[in-house]
């Protein structure tokens, strides 16, 4: 049986998606009609997962390969990592804290999660109408400034990417779940710190034809759309923590970057 996460229901509505001023598969902005949802709070924790794998016995992908991707700090670099799986993101040397977004699953890890907690994957629609909370051509979940009044909302890379990290947000690498205040929907984490799998296989130019109700992404691909943008994500690299803002990766990857919510 699922853990009883806790979900906030988002009421449906019209809203502008897309921008003409990010990545050309960013846009163009259109205007998207989404029914209503629930949509958990968070990202699913390490604790989640472990539930999840004790109920069903399920191995994830990292694990059967015996390796996964993880970008390395002292090099910065990506490499593959013997050992490397959701309780040890970083190696077989590290653990993950059991209330930090799991990673190192795959698209398809989580999506297998989310039929066992009677859930699914968010459509790409949804994912962004749910990191505006409410707000209308805002450029980040709590409006247009990256940090405002100098606080910092959102786990991201400061420093010189990939460099050095100077950590000012108080995290490295994965903040825990919950870390930074909610946006208007009170989502956590909605920028920033994983990205996050959508239900939606990933096409270019997908937003120029796409339909105005509910759109639910092509019907195939090769890649599944990620939101979020990540701890990896830095003013000069990415900025994937723009609500906008959409990532892309083969459905059987796993990084110490990706995680996953769900939604009802």
């Amino acid at each position: 049986m699922a853990l009883a996460a806790a979900m906030a229901r988002i009421e449906g509505g019209d809203f502008s998606m897309g921008t003409g001023g990010g990545f050309p598969y960013e846009g163009p902005a259109h205007t998207v009609t989404v029914a209503s949802f629930e949509m958990d709070v968070t990202e699913v924790t390490v604790a989640g997962f472990a539930a999840f794998v004790k109920a069903s016995g399920y191995r994830t992908e990292a694990e059967k390969f015996g390796w996964s991707g993880v970008f390395d700090l002292k090099t910065g670099e990506w490499r593959r990592v013997d050992g490397a799986n959701w309780r040890h993101p970083d190696g077989p040397k590290s653990n993950a804290g059991a209330h930090e977004p799991v990673t190192q699953v795959s698209w398809n890890d989580a999506a297998a999660y989310a039929k066992w907690a009677r859930k699914r994957l968010p459509p790409v629609a949804d994912c962004e109408y749910a990191a505006r909370g409410g707000l209308s051509a805002k450029i980040f979940p709590w409006g247009d400034e990256l940090r405002p009044g100098g606080k910092f909302l959102a786990n991201w890379w400061q420093g010189t990417f990939p460099a050095k990290n100077t950590g000012q947000d108080g995290h490295l690498r994965r903040a825990p779940a919950g870390r930074f205040p909610p946006n208007g929907y009170g989502l956590h984490g909605m920028a920033g710190n994983v990205w996050e799998w959508c239900a939606d296989w990933f096409d270019a130019g997908y937003y120029s034809r796409s339909p105005p109700v509910s759109p639910q992404g092509p019907p195939a691909g090769a890649e599944r759309v990620m939101r979020g943008g990540s701890w990896l994500c830095s003013e000069s690299h990415c900025r994937g923590y723009r609500v906008a803002a959409r990532g892309h990766s083969t459905p059987d990857s796993g990084l110490n970057n990706v995680g996953f919510r769900c939604v009802r």
